[in-house]
């Protein structure tokens, strides 16, 4: 540490410029579009959404596995045509990060055909999830599509993932919070779809006192290679 008597000038000047502004404290509880994270025009009515995940979560638990013991965990809405299986690495995929302090880029987990995800399952049938999926279905190529559930004070590793994804909040809470690479906000459960560039560097984290459920649809456009 230098223990001179000199302080510098510059540093003193930009702490008492920053401090003179006042910080924003409204705008976070709210949805503030920035690159990687959109807001579509297409909604959904949030009562009906909310009533089709108690129903489905009556019919089916949420999987997981391990996980769960970590405050993740998922009911897939989709499948492969026919498929009664679901194996883990269709919970989750391939995914890239850097994994320590070496900062050296890795792959983790098996390539998901998101293609091969064209059937809503039948054990959901009727229920106002197989609107939403149809809905999706007829303006884009949907794959996986999942309900995800993070606990409270939890968050996911910083990832890319090959493929971008929608989230439709369900249940939220203002301290629930998106992040890709630099722009990070919070995604209201309102009914709105958000489309979220994530095979961008990316993280999700529930920073509230409640847990955090999204339907994740990932878009099945031709992944990028690795």
């Amino acid at each position: 540490m230098d223990t001179s008597d000199t302080v510098a000038p510059d540093d003193r000047r930009a702490v008492e410029q920053w401090m003179a502004t006042s910080p924003d404290t409204q705008s976070v509880a709210g949805f503030v579009p920035g690159p990687g994270i959109q807001r579509l025009s297409v909604r959904f009515e949030i009562e009906r959404l909310r009533e089709a995940l108690e129903e489905c979560l009556e019919r089916a638990d949420f999987l997981g596995g391990d996980w769960k013991r970590h405050g993740f965990a998922a009911l897939p809405l989709t499948r492969r045509p026919g498929a009664v299986e679901v194996d883990d690495n269709d919970l989750s995929g391939r995914y890239w990060l850097r994994r320590d302090e070496r900062y050296v880029e890795e792959p983790f987990e098996d390539f998901v055909d998101e293609a091969a995800f064209t059937e809503f399952d039948p054990a959901f049938a009727g229920t106002y999830f197989e609107t939403v999926h149809y809905e999706l279905t007829r303006r884009f190529p949907i794959g996986r599509m999942r309900v995800l559930s993070k606990d409270v004070y939890n968050c996911n590793s910083w990832h890319r993932d090959p493929e971008p994804r929608l989230h439709i909040p369900i249940v939220t809470n203002p301290g629930s919070l998106f992040v890709v690479n630099h722009h990070v906000t919070h995604l209201p459960a309102d009914g709105s779809v958000y489309f979220t560039d994530t095979r961008s560097y990316h993280t999700a984290l529930n920073g509230g006192l409640t847990p955090r459920v999204h339907i994740v649809a990932a878009l099945a456009f031709p992944p990028i290679a690795d």
